[in-house]
C-alpha cells in the first residue's frame, strides 16, 4: 500500500526555514506547463499518446543534470494514501492524485524539483525554495526548462508563446507564487483591503494547497495570473515586488498589536504552544491554527518557542496521509488524532528551543 517510505522519512528542503524572510514566507515556488508540439493536451490524448509523451519525458529528465538523481512515481500504483501524501507534500495537484489514467510525478530527493507528467499540460516542471526565494526558484526551472527542451519538441507559437490546455496559461506558461503567513493583518483585520489590492493589481490569492483550497492557519498562497504578453523576469519582478510590499504591511501591523496588546497577544501564543505541547487528541485542523499563533510568536522574537523549521514540520508531518504513512496503515479519524497528538509532542520534545537555533 505504502511505496513512498523514503521520502517520508525527510523533510522536503523546502521545509527547513532556511530562507530568507522564513518567519513570514513559509515557501517559494514557481511552475512551468508544458506540451508536446503535435500530440493533443492530456484531457484530448489517447492512452497510448499518454504513454508516448510519459517515455518520452522520462528520457529527457534521464539526460538533465539536475533531474538524474529523480524518483519516478506512477499515480496508478499508488495508493489514495500514498497519493494524498504527495497533495500534502505540495508535490502534486489534486487533479493529478485523482484521476486514473497514466500520470507520474518526478522528484528529486530533497524536493526542490519535481515534474508532474499528464495532469493538465504534459508536463509541469516545479521549484520549491524554503522562505522567500523567488528569483533563485525561477532560475533553477529555467535551467531545466532550457536542458529539456533540448530532447522534447515543445509546442510553441511565434506569437503566443508555450501553448497550454487552460488558456489563461499561454505565454510563458509560467506561475510563480509565495505561501505567506499574514496573521497581524488578519488580527488587525486589515487583510480583506490587503487582498482586494493585491487582485487590483493581477495576482490571484488562493489556499494552503493553491487552486481550489481553503485559506487555513492565516497562510495565503499569492500567484501570477497573467502568462500572455508579459515576460519570465517581468512576472517575478512584479510578485517579488508585492511580496515586500505585503511583508512590509505585516510587520507594520505587527508592531502596531504589540503596542496595543502585547500581553493578550503573547498569551494566546504561549496557551496555543501549551496546548500542542500537551494534548492527547487533536485534528489537523486544530493543529495548523495553533502552531500559526506559535509561528506568530517566532516572528515577534519570543524566547522560548519552537523553531520554524520544526513548526513547519509540525505543520505538514500532521496532515491525514502523513499520520497514516507513519503508522504504516490506514487509520480511522479518532485514531489519526491520537496518533497526530503523540506526533506532535515528539516533534516539539526532539527539538527543545535549547537545542536548536531559533530562526
Amino acid at each position: 500500500m505504502m511505496k513512498l517510505t523514503n521520502l517520508a522519512a525527510h523533510l522536503g528542503g523546502w521545509l527547513d526555514g532556511s530562507g530568507p524572510s522564513s518567519d513570514i514566507v513559509l515557501s517559494t515556488r514557481v511552475r512551468l506547463a508544458r506540451n508536446l508540439r503535435e500530440v493533443p493536451f492530456t484531457h484530448r490524448a489517447r492512452e497510448e499518446q499518454l504513454a508516448m509523451v510519459y517515455s518520452s519525458v522520462l528520457s529527457a529528465v534521464r539526460k538533465t543534470p539536475a533531474l538524474m538523481s529523480s524518483s519516478s512515481l506512477t499515480m496508478r500504483e499508488l495508493s489514495p494514501v500514498d497519493r494524498q501524501f504527495l497533495v500534502e507534500r505540495h508535490l502534486i495537484s489534486n487533479d493529478l492524485a485523482d484521476n486514473g489514467r497514466l500520470r507520474g510525478l518526478l522528484v528529486v530527493p530533497d524536493e526542490s524539483v519535481s515534474a508532474m507528467v499528464n495532469e493538465e499540460d504534459h508536463l509541469r516542471l516545479q521549484a520549491l525554495a524554503s522562505g522567500f526565494q523567488l528569483r533563485s526558484a525561477w532560475e533553477s526551472i529555467n535551467t531545466i526548462d532550457d536542458e529539456l527542451g533540448q530532447d522534447l519538441d515543445y509546442a510553441f507559437s511565434e506569437d503566443l508563446g508555450y501553448l497550454t490546455a487552460c488558456p489563461t496559461n499561454v505565454g510563458t506558461g509560467m506561475r510563480a507564487s509565495v505561501l505567506i503567513h499574514l496573521p497581524s493583518l488578519v488580527l488587525t483585520k486589515q487583510i480583506g483591503r490587503v487582498l482586494q489590492g493585491i487582485n487590483q493589481v493581477g495576482l490571484a490569492v488562493r489556499g494552503f494547497y493553491g487552486e481550489g483550497s481553503q485559506i487555513m492557519g492565516n497562510f495565503f498562497q499569492i500567484s501570477n495570473q497573467t502568462t500572455l504578453g508579459q515576460s519570465e523576469k517581468e512576472t517575478v519582478e512584479g510578485l517579488e515586488r508585492v511580496t515586500r510590499q505585503i511583508i512590509d504591511a505585516e510587520t507594520r501591523a505587527r508592531d502596531e498589536l504589540l503596542k496595543d496588546a502585547r500581553v493578550q497577544i503573547e498569551d494566546k501564543i504561549w496557551r496555543a504552544y501549551g496546548t500542542l505541547r500537551h494534548s492527547r487528541v487533536i485534528s489537523s485542523q486544530e493543529v495548523v491554527n495553533l502552531s500559526s499563533a506559535v509561528r506568530f510568536g517566532v516572528a515577534l522574537a519570543i524566547p522560548g518557542l519552537a523553531s520554524v523549521r520544526t513548526l513547519n514540520e509540525v505543520l505538514i508531518r500532521t496532515q491525514p496521509a502523513h499520520v497514516q504513512l507513519a503508522a504504516g496503515k490506514e487509520l480511522e479519524q479518532r485514531e489519526r488524532n491520537v496518533l497526530r497528538a503523540e506526533l506532535v509532542r515528539a516533534l516539539l520534545d526532539a527539538n527543545e528551543p535549547d537545542a536548536v537555533n531559533p530562526n
